[in-house]
């Protein structure tokens, strides 16, 4: 009885597992998110902690998926018709746009998770009905289940479509292992809305080289650019300036870029042939009874002729279910006008074409429709260096084929990682430069040998330590690029980079070379011994018989090995392990340090104890004080945290990134600081794990720690031990 007031109310929280909710960030708005460093959580996942994909895949029957999947493309489903009875352009649009968000910069996007399953990628206006196509592939991923990822299956179907229309693809590799939750650390813009002008990612629209870093595509939605032109304003030279700067940023050169444009769009075709505002919402935004789809399309019909996307209409050759040089004929064959498609969009249709030249309607062979190129079609003609290339392609269909198929498989397989991760019988053989290729490394050497004669160089601590992790600290789990295997921090451009200390840097090099020699050990081995030596030093001198765990086995990678240009973007601009940052910048130093650390797969713990420990070895860029918060620099001790902790202590601002520990009774300063060190004192998730470290009773557990978070970061990107 006495629950009778209440009588009526809903008995759960409104809202509280399905709409907005204020967090932390909403209440403060300048609180360190650290979410991204445990986006995967092993909660998220329900697939069981033995379970290993890279092992299940290799048990797959190949032949009979691919059977399958061939069979898939022309087996037409009712609700959703496809176009001439072929799926290959949907599925070919679905492993391209899986694909195409990897970006250069920072290694993220690209179809390595599946994460185009979730929000916001699920739901980009240009990923418009691709819902349909991953709802058309469920039933073989129901059927081969745990052997073949989402992500792995996007990519096949697109290989696929293509081997189906006629074209030989350059090879496949499998091992994408799905994740369950969206990458939530991946930026996608700062626009509140879809198709924002692109103004607003530019300093200067008009120069696109001037788009906001790590951006690649145009505007909030897009993978590339507006299909319609620079902010939908028809303009071929322009877009083709917009072209050159987003494939750039996808490791595009202008020949790749031309091949993928002509041969995306050798089949297929675009969709809108209808009201565009009489769809319903995207799949994200769709009621219950959507079932996860979107784009709810009243006026389909069941014809593949009404289908609305993104509001072109038309193919572009005039056979769109077979791979041949059609592209070209009608682009370079015809005159071309702007005309307006049946949804409103700006597209280009050919002047006086023949009627043979037409393809047929989609669901009518009867009918013959008008062919039409986009705004990025046109640029291909427009822009002299686009138009050189085509006409190389035109003079020689082979080579154009071959260059095709090559970037074909570097866009989707770009995020993979090292060749040594290629999984399946359609591997292929040729090694590229891309795939930052890495000979196998001597493993037939004394490792106590190489350190003794590390011993007798006369390094630093400060030296072994810095060099072993300015080496590895350019890994990036986002597309398992960079790392210490390689030892290209001795190769262009890693070796004059500002933040790895040059001078520093060939001294050090210059000693490991002769000890490679000497022992038959690869440099990059005797990198990592190095710093493994000096964290066993800096330990024994603060009390602690450590050993590092190491492993033998990496390899020297040499100048024709590396292609330099794309390693640029490896650089880092900031290392807060090193309390470095090459120039302020408008991202605060500590959000930049929780960048990096994600990008070397490193939790919030591992970050924490790693840069109290490097502090107090004094491996800081230039030997500055900052944060060095020990009378015991090279000793391993848990003194930074000690120290930060400790209320005798008051901290004092002195400039923008500058600051005092002051000691409260004398007034004397005792320490300096920057914001990336405070912010272990101040936030207060990583201050109870600083707290952690401070305890006196966990000295020898920080050390442990730290040894164990150094070895992650130095064998990261060694899949051979995996």
């Amino acid at each position: 009885m006495g629950d009778q007031q209440n009588t009526g109310k809903c008995p759960v929280m409104h809202g509280g597992n399905t709409q907005q909710k204020a967090d932390v960030t909403s209440w403060w708005p300048e609180s360190l998110k650290l979410d991204i460093l445990h986006q995967h959580d092993r909660k998220t996942n329900p697939m069981g902690e033995d379970f290993d994909y890279r092992e299940q895949v290799k048990q797959l029957d190949y032949d009979a998926l691919e059977k399958d999947m061939h069979e898939l493309m022309t087996n037409g489903q009712e609700w959703w018709p496809a176009d001439w009875g072929h799926y290959g352009g949907l599925m070919i649009r679905l492993a391209w746009h899986a694909a195409g968000t990897y970006r250069l910069a920072d290694g993220r996007g690209g179809a390595g998770t599946g994460n185009q399953r979730f929000a916001p990628l699920n739901s980009f206006p240009d990923n418009g009905n691709l819902d349909k196509a991953r709802r058309l592939l469920w039933p073989l991923k129901k059927k081969y289940g745990n052997k073949i990822s989402w992500a792995d299956l996007f990519i096949l179907a697109g290989n696929v479509a293509y081997e189906s229309f006629g074209f030989k693809t350059f090879g496949f590799s499998y091992g994408r292992e799905d994740i369950w939750h969206p990458e939530t650390d991946i930026y996608w813009g700062a626009e509140k809305e879809w198709l924002a002008p692109s103004d607003e990612r530019y300093e200067d629209v008009d120069k696109p080289d001037t788009m906001e870093n790590p951006l690649a595509a145009v505007q909030m939605g897009l993978i590339y650019v507006n299909p319609e032109g620079v902010n939908g304003v028809p303009d071929p030279q322009k877009t083709a300036e917009q072209v050159r700067v987003t494939f750039a940023r996808m490791a595009m050169n202008d020949e790749e870029t031309a091949a993928l444009t002509a041969g995306g769009h050798t089949v297929g075709k675009t969709h809108g042939n209808g009201d565009a505002e009489a769809l319903g919402p995207e799949p994200e935004g769709a009621d219950v009874h959507e079932q996860g789809l979107g784009w709810h399309n009243p006026n389909l019909d069941g014809k593949a002729t009404n289908a609305v996307t993104s509001g072109l209409e038309g193919a572009w050759t005039t056979n769109p279910t077979q791979f041949d040089m059609g592209y070209f004929d009608l682009l370079f064959g015809y005159e071309w006008e702007l005309k307006k498609s049946p949804a409103g969009a700006w597209q280009w249709e050919p002047i006086d074409i023949k009627e043979e030249h037409k393809p047929v309607d989609t669901t009518d062979p009867s009918v013959r429709r008008n062919p039409i190129m986009t705004d990025a079609d046109m640029a291909m003609k427009v822009d002299p260096t686009y138009r050189a290339i085509c006409e190389k392609f035109m003079a020689d269909p082979d080579y154009f084929k071959d260059c095709f198929a090559r970037a074909w498989f570097k866009l989707t397989h770009r995020d993979m990682g090292p060749k040594s991760r290629y999984i399946g019988p359609g591997v292929p053989a040729e090694d590229l430069i891309w795939q930052d290729p890495v000979p196998q490394g001597e493993t037939n050497y004394i490792e106590e040998v190489v350190k003794e004669k590390i011993a007798d160089a006369g390094l630093s601590i400060h030296e072994l330590v810095a060099t072993a992790w300015d080496s590895a600290r350019t890994y990036r789990g986002s597309d398992m690029r960079g790392g210490a295997n390689g030892a290209r921090i001795r190769l262009a451009p890693q070796k004059d980079w500002e933040g790895n200390e040059p001078d520093r840097l060939m001294k050090v090099l210059k000693a490991y070379e002769q000890i490679s020699t000497d022992t038959g050990a690869s440099i990059a081995d005797v990198i990592v011994l190095g710093g493994n030596l000096g964290i066993e030093q800096a330990a024994k001198a603060a009390g602690f018989d450590v050993h590092v765990p190491f492993h033998k086995g990496r390899g020297d990678a040499t100048d024709d090995m590396t292609d330099a240009e794309s390693f640029e973007p490896l650089e880092p601009l900031a290392d807060g392990f090193r309390n470095w940052q090459k120039k302020e910048y408008a991202v605060k130093p500590e959000e930049m340090l929780l960048d990096r650390a994600q990008l070397m797969g490193l939790t919030a713990p591992e970050m924490t104890v790693l840069l109290g420990g490097m502090r107090v070895l004094g491996t800081n860029y230039g030997g500055t004080g900052h944060g060095v918060f020990t009378d015991r620099v090279g000793q391993l001790t848990n003194d930074f945290f000690v120290n930060l902790t400790d209320m005798a202590n008051r901290w004092e601002a002195t400039g923008k990134n500058a600051y005092n520990i002051v000691d409260r009774k004398t007034g004397n300063t005792k320490f300096t600081a920057t914001r990336v060190d405070l912010v272990f004192g101040s936030n207060s998730i990583l201050r109870s794990y600083a707290e952690v470290y401070a305890q006196d009773d966990n000295q020898e557990k920080f050390v442990k720690d730290f040894v164990k978070a150094w070895s992650k970061v130095m064998d990261a990107d060694r899949f051979d031990i995996a």
